[in-house]
């Protein structure tokens, strides 16, 4: 192993520590997902003044969080689909320009395919028999996607209901609530928007 590593050129050393990286981070990423522990990612806002806010959670491209290109999980998925295909392609393709640029391009589909999965999922999940009206208000979960304070914008959160982990858009009345706060339901606008506040937790 150490002489493979030894006989590599610095730039394919540099390639390949990315492409382990990424696998490693994807298959931990992937094992918290189906335990919903998961949607951790890195988001970056801009205010108008031009200030900007490195939060966690899926931001928000459009008016569908899932279709933020700049969170963590996606930069993932890119040096995934690049590495790989650097790594794998090396010795097939001669111009190292063309290589970057086809390990670019795949890297990119990568991505697009990733957040078509993950919309086509969470359409999926959120068009199930569960009435939201009836079954949200009074659950707890935990903060996805910062949610700005006094419904200024929408964030979004994942909410156990029925046994099952779901995911909303949503609002709160208060502060803002940053990723990983704990949250319940106090309100349902409509069949994917929520009204939260933070949970306070009990002190014994």
């Amino acid at each position: 192993m150490i002489t493979w590593w030894q006989s590599l050129s610095t730039l394919m050393q540099v390639m390949w520590a990315i492409t382990l990286s990424a696998s490693l981070v994807f298959v931990i990423e992937t094992i918290l997902t189906f335990i919903g522990a998961g949607g951790h990612d890195i988001d970056f806002d801009v205010d108008p003044a031009g200030d900007v806010d490195f939060s966690g959670g899926d931001g928000n491209f459009s008016a569908d969080p899932s279709m933020n290109l700049l969170t963590f999980r996606n930069f993932v998925n890119f040096c995934l689909g690049f590495g790989w295909s650097f790594v794998l392609l090396e010795k097939s393709i001669g111009s190292r320009a063309l290589l970057f640029l086809v390990s670019i391009v795949i890297g990119i589909l990568l991505v697009a395919a990733v957040i078509w999965v993950f919309t086509w999922l969470s359409k999926m999940q959120q068009s199930g028999n569960i009435d939201v009206f009836k079954s949200a208000v009074g659950c707890e979960g935990t903060v996805y996607l910062t949610i700005p304070s006094e419904r200024k914008g929408l964030g979004k959160v994942q909410i156990t209901i029925n046994n099952a982990i779901r995911e909303y858009d949503a609002l709160t009345d208060g502060e803002a609530l940053q990723t990983g706060v704990p949250i319940t339901v106090t309100e349902v606008l409509n069949d994917h928007t929520l009204v939260v506040e933070p949970l306070n937790p009990t002190i014994i």
